[in-house]
């Protein structure tokens, strides 16, 4: 009998899983993608309350503890935007790029944060924990680096000297606002491992 508990990932992306189960490997957590057919409308309107209504819907269809989150890219001179929008703004990342880049034209204030929120649900639904994160930086005017995915070629971290997409994988995972949700998120996870 293993005593490794189970937590389905408010998500149809395999990456995404994969993404979290490095962060959360040492828990002993094992986690599974949600059923295909579970569809959930994002219809929050702050990445928190996304991530709450994902995670809690999931495990109240599965009767097992879910695990959602919902980040983006919000810039300052765009008042926010693209937001909770940000995976919406358009059909591939090249067309969000090319959008964004559009919007802000020759804006002097390229200031932006990525933010990341996170929410554990118990099964009956009830949220158990909920972190964000936050990760300050700026938009380029040209896309640099080829790792990452979205807006990485944009971000860039003043204090890595590194755009997103130019950053390894590990140093990514340690500045980045997804690596400062699960940073806060880890050590309340072992409160959690006892409640059923």
């Amino acid at each position: 009998m293993t005593n490794r508990k189970l937590l389905v990932v408010a998500t149809g992306n395999p990456g995404k899983l994969k993404e979290m189960q490095v962060y959360l490997q040492d828990l002993g957590w094992e986690l599974q993608l949600k059923p295909e057919e579970l569809e959930i409308e994002e219809t929050g309107e702050t990445f928190i309350a996304n991530a709450c209504l994902k995670a809690s819907e999931v495990a109240k269809a599965t009767g097992k503890w879910s695990i959602a989150d919902d980040s983006g890219l919000m810039v300052d001179a765009l008042d926010g935007q693209p937001g909770i929008y940000s995976a919406r703004y358009g059909k591939t990342d090249a067309d969000r790029i090319s959008r964004l880049l559009k919007e802000l034209g020759s804006e002097q204030n390229r200031e932006a944060q990525f933010v990341c929120a996170i929410a554990i649900a118990r099964p009956d639904g009830t949220i158990a924990l909920q972190v964000e994160g936050i990760c300050r930086g700026e938009i380029l005017h040209t896309p640099r680096g080829t790792g990452g995915f979205g807006y990485d070629p944009i971000f860039y971290v003043p204090a890595q000297q590194q755009t997103f997409a130019e950053m390894t994988p590990d140093i990514k995972r340690s500045h980045s606002h997804r690596g400062r949700a699960f940073h806060a998120l880890i050590p309340q996870m072992a409160n959690i491992v006892n409640q059923n």
